[in-house]
């Protein structure tokens, strides 16, 4: 199964500025058929990311999308209208969560993703709270219970699941958050593997490829890489340096 990397710009670069990062990344990064790696950038971004992509070397995915495939919905994006465009769609970020979205919410876009054939980067994981009461490992199953209700073996067969502790993530408030450890995280993949196989049997982890993320960057991220189950990572905030992102690309691809 290929390392996956799945590169979150976030709400930042308007099309000129992330076709310059495009053409840096190009310039950096070699194609490595063990390793296949996901831009995934603002909507906007993603009709002239399109026209140009080394789609040998990139695959383009959205941050975000509707559940319903049209209708009455004033600046909402249907998954039938990445068709084409993306590949992938990020559903249940963590950001998306603290907006609102609720687990019946984030199980209807699953669907939508699914139904469109656009393979689904589930983010799940604890916050701070859960994290110091112990509480990680029922919200770990419970948000992936919940966003798997809607789908049957077949719909998860390549779906993604990225393990993303809120706890760990930058958010650019000041206070710089501790870097996970793999003795703070391997509970979620075992947590992850075992619900699976619950719901679906042995065949549920066909295809299915787990990510980190977490304020992903290059001096931490072989240690996620090098743990068991791991197949890829998730970065956001240095995945819009091109030279931290090769970085991370270049290790990923050593292993």
């Amino acid at each position: 199964m290929k390392r996956l990397i799945v590169a979150n710009w976030k709400m930042n670069l308007g099309p000129g500025e992330a076709s310059l990062l495009m053409r840096r990344l190009d310039e950096h990064i070699e194609a490595k058929s063990s390793t296949e790696i996901v831009i995934c950038p603002p909507a906007i971004d993603l009709y002239p990311l399109a026209k140009d992509l080394d789609r040998k070397k990139f695959k383009l995915g959205a941050q975000n999308v509707h559940y319903l495939d049209s209708g009455p919905y004033t600046g909402e994006i249907s998954p039938a209208m990445l068709a084409g465009l993306a590949d992938y769609v990020i559903v249940g970020h963590s950001e998306r969560r603290a907006m609102g979205e609720d687990d019946s919410l984030i199980a209807a876009k699953l669907s939508a993703a699914v139904r469109n054939n656009l393979t689904p980067v589930l983010c799940i994981g604890e916050n701070l709270h859960d994290h110091q009461h112990n509480l990680a490992e029922r919200v770990v199953v419970d948000q992936l219970t919940a966003a798997l209700a809607n789908l049957t073996a077949d719909d998860i067969a390549g779906l993604v699941i990225a393990y993303e502790p809120v706890w760990a993530i930058n958010h650019h408030d000041g206070h710089p958050p501790r870097p996970a450890t793999p003795d703070d995280i391997r509970f979620a993949y075992r947590a992850i593997r075992t619900t699976l196989e619950e719901l679906y049997g042995e065949g549920g982890l066909a295809g299915v490829r787990l990510l980190y993320g977490g304020s992903v960057d290059p001096d931490h991220c072989r240690a996620y890489l090098e743990m068991d189950h791991v197949d890829g990572l998730l970065p956001g905030t240095s995945s819009l340096n091109y030279e931290s992102f090769a970085k991370i690309v270049k290790t990923v691809q050593s292993l």
